[in-house]
């Protein structure tokens, strides 16, 4: 165990959180999402699609409390750690990835508040979606419904999964 796991009283090894980031970043890429929900299927749009299940899923895992707080950090290590790959792989230089990293996190904290917002009682979803995901270019009404159906039933699924079955990888599938 590293110094910095005994710091921050991290139970599990980063690796242990491996099965649920491929299961977050599988549904994420579904093809349905980018076909039928009209998400733009370009980097960026799958950048925003799976930071959509990740934040849900963290979303989740929020509502345990401190129970599972160093697993969701082991998780949005993960994340980063891919998005760091994901951009060296592009091309992009060490000098330049720290802030993409950087604007990548921002925007994932943005999300998580937007979603948090909008996945609430009477928050609005599509106009979460609307700036998160589509970044502001309007989907189809056809387009907005099925996302905004099918991340719905995602969560809905989620609120229903014991919290340890989530952390060991078992996300609900997709509707």
């Amino acid at each position: 165990m590293s110094l910095i796991d005994r710091l921050f009283k991290r139970n599990r090894p980063r690796e242990a959180m491996v099965p649920l980031y491929r299961g977050i970043v599988e549904r994420g890429r579904d093809t349905q999402w980018y076909a039928t929900g009209g998400v733009p299927d370009t980097q960026d749009g799958r950048f925003d699609m799976i930071a959509a299940i990740l934040a849900l899923t963290l979303l989740r895992i929020e509502r345990e409390g401190r129970t599972y707080a160093s697993e969701s950090a082991l998780l949005a290590e993960l994340f980063i750690g891919d998005m760091d790959g994901q951009l060296r792989q592009l091309g992009i230089g060490d000098i330049v990835v720290g802030k993409h990293i950087g604007k990548m996190l921002g925007a994932l904290g943005g999300r998580l508040d937007a979603y948090r917002e909008g996945f609430a009682e009477g928050g609005d979803v599509g106009e979460a979606l609307l700036r998160n995901l589509y970044r502001g270019e309007p989907p189809t009404r056809d387009q907005t419904a099925f996302t905004v159906s099918r991340l719905r039933a995602f969560a809905q699924a989620l609120a229903k999964e014991p919290a340890d079955a989530i952390i060991a990888g078992a996300l609900p599938e997709l509707a």
